[in-house]
């Protein structure tokens, strides 16, 4: 299966090295897709230098802070025009352990797409306050009640995806950012009908840098779940829509 790891950037030089020789220490074969937002720090340089001596590596450079969701969508259709199989998606800054990635892989090979869960037995996050454990709890609990679909971990951004399940879904409409951008996605793929599971990680705060949490990116989750819930099917579909596993 080839499969690419997808990791958007912004002022991660700190991190970004090390975490790229962590995930080919776990899983040697798989590709790694950096997307940088023109990072004043010199991320961009940095990944720039490794794709030189690295042939698993990649950049794509964005001009400007363009928002998580953005950075994403940009990287899959990037993955999905070489033929990557299995898509995932990982935060720059150590939160997401590489040591999950074997356990994602080897999930892939009997799902669709793959929720790595801090909210499913075994998962939990380390070094958060309780202020931040709450309103992420809360998160994934109010969009679960309002779409109803019985996914613990809505919110979380350590996500695996198979192509189809990214060429079926219409990801040139999706208007989320950040926490809202994980939520229309899962939402998305399982109203399709794809097959997904959730399996336990330990979320860890990240190792350097500042975080991109804010009060913005929450309100914004708060209001994006009503027009996710209410949002037309039809923008839901890719005109190359791809059956659903077992459909």
């Amino acid at each position: 299966m080839k499969t690419l790891v997808v990791i958007p950037t912004y002022n991660e030089k700190d991190n970004i090295i090390d975490l790229i020789k962590a995930i080919h220490s776990i899983v040697p074969e798989t590709h790694v897709l950096v997307v940088d937002d023109g990072s004043p720090d010199g991320t961009g340089d940095l990944v720039r230098a490794l794709t030189q001596v690295d042939k698993r590596v990649f950049l794509l450079s964005r001009k400007g802070k363009g928002g998580l969701g953005p950075a994403y969508v940009a990287g899959f259709r990037w993955g999905l025009e070489r033929g990557y199989e299995f898509l995932t998606e990982m935060d720059a800054d150590w939160s997401h352990p590489p040591r999950y990635l074997s356990k994602m892989f080897e999930l892939a090979g009997r799902y669709d797409f793959v929720i790595g869960s801090r909210y499913v037995s075994g998962g939990g996050s380390v070094n958060w306050s309780w202020i931040r454990k709450l309103i992420s709890r809360a998160g994934s609990l109010y969009s679960r009640v309002i779409l109803s679909v019985n996914i613990r971990d809505f919110t979380g951004g350590f996500n695996g995806w198979h192509a189809k399940v990214l060429e079926a879904v219409d990801l040139d409409t999706i208007g989320s950012d950040g926490y809202s951008f994980q939520i229309e996605l899962k939402y998305r793929a399982a109203q399709l009908g794809f097959k997904f599971v959730e399996f336990p990680i330990i979320f860890e705060e990240r190792r350097e840098g500042q975080s991109k949490m804010s009060g913005k990116i929450v309100r914004e989750a708060m209001w994006r779940v009503w027009s996710i819930r209410f949002q037309p099917k039809s923008k839901m579909i890719s005109s190359s829509t791809s059956s659903p596993a077992g459909k």
